[in-house]
């Protein structure tokens, strides 16, 4: 049988915050629960009583109501320094997983995976994925990169750059690059069309038509793109692309060409081209640095939407595609904005030259 108690002595102010909180649906159970104690408590209801409502111990109950009395509602649901869950493991083997994941493989395997690792370590998985996620580890995952070792890197760099943000007055400048061995890739069966329940299908082989290549110049200031398909990609259709620049730019304009190392673009023929065109000037990316030239880009975007899911029988119809995406894409162009400053991309490039250099030394050492 329940004991008389004294009831619990609550504020207005503080009853009207207790029962606002008892009636919460978003806040944490434990803080709701903790305000329905205190306020059956205030009315006087026995200490076993509210234990058997709220299904909690009686001691609960009491810490509870002395805790109110004690402090009020300043450290109200608050728990306290050596209550509540405690950790599964500890920081030390914390360490030690995340140094494994690091420094380590898994035996005859080039990288963890949550199973893995649980095992070499003895833990759950769940446990060393909740891990990886606070440490921001994934090592199911690889990037791809290539630092530059052009030793004009910076120069080459600063000008490219110049050239997306403060262009020349009275000047175009064009992104130009070719894209190689655009392969007329015909499927072995027909494919399947979207529906409710299912996306598009298509066969996972394909039979080879033929190839282009794909000349495109791109407009930094406007997103349009000047584009030519032809058989081969030597220094002669690339003059003809040249040409084909040359007539559609106003002749009133200076035009900077930005573009890659490739042997064709430094051809003798191509420079004798250049000398009697003096309105034209080239600018060289530095090596392994495409990710410099915005035209790639849009060569991504006709891949995606154009090419990846086509199917055609002939390298006419795989031209015919291409130049329907081009001609819809300069209805309405939109120019991919450069914001990279020279000195954020040094900054960032000698930090990845500094941690390619310690990875380096740390693979040696051990």
């Amino acid at each position: 049988m329940s004991h008389p108690v004294s009831a619990l002595v609550v504020s207005d102010v503080d009853r009207v915050v207790l029962e606002r909180t008892a009636k919460a649906v978003s806040l944490p159970a434990r803080k709701v629960i903790r305000a329905r104690v205190l306020l059956a408590a205030a009315d006087g209801v026995s200490n076993a009583e509210i234990a058997r409502r709220q299904g909690l111990s009686v001691n609960t109950v009491k810490q509870w109501r002395a805790r109110f009395a004690d402090q009020g509602l300043e450290k109200f649901a608050e728990v306290r320094a050596g209550r509540g869950r405690k950790p599964t493991i500890g920081a030390a083997q914390i360490d030690e997983i995340v140094r494994m994941t690091v420094h380590e493989k898994p035996v005859g395997e080039t990288h963890w995976s949550c199973r893995t690792m649980a095992k070499a370590a003895g833990v759950s998985p769940a446990t060393v994925q909740r891990i990886w996620s606070g440490r921001g580890l994934k090592p199911h995952l690889v990037d791809t990169f290539k630092l530059s070792t052009d030793p004009r890197f910076e120069e080459k760099l600063a000008d490219v750059v110049g050239l997306y943000m403060s262009p020349p007055e009275r000047a175009v400048v064009l992104c130009v690059d070719e894209k190689t061995q655009v392969q007329a890739l015909d499927r072995t069966q027909p494919s399947l069309p979207i529906k409710p329940g299912r996306a598009a299908t298509m066969t996972h082989d394909y039979k080879r038509n033929g190839t282009t290549c794909l000349f495109a110049a791109l407009d930094a200031a406007t997103g349009q793109v000047i584009g030519q398909c032809q058989p081969k990609h030597t220094n002669a259709e690339f003059i003809k692309f040249l040409d084909t620049i040359d007539a559609a730019v106003p002749n009133e304009s200076a035009v900077h060409l930005v573009m890659d190392n490739y042997a064709t673009h430094g051809h003798a023929n191509v420079q004798a081209w250049l000398d009697a065109h003096p309105r034209f000037v080239f600018h060289f990316t530095p090596t392994s640095s495409s990710w410099l030239n915005l035209v790639e880009r849009w060569f991504r975007e006709l891949t995606d939407k154009a090419l990846r899911r086509g199917s055609f029988t002939n390298v006419p119809e795989l031209e015919t595609a291409i130049h329907a995406y081009l001609d819809a894409h300069n209805d309405q162009p939109k120019p991919f904005i450069w914001t990279a400053t020279t000195k954020s991309i040094i900054t960032k490039v000698k930090r990845g030259r500094v941690a390619l250099n310690t990875s380096t030394k740390l693979e040696t050492h051990h």
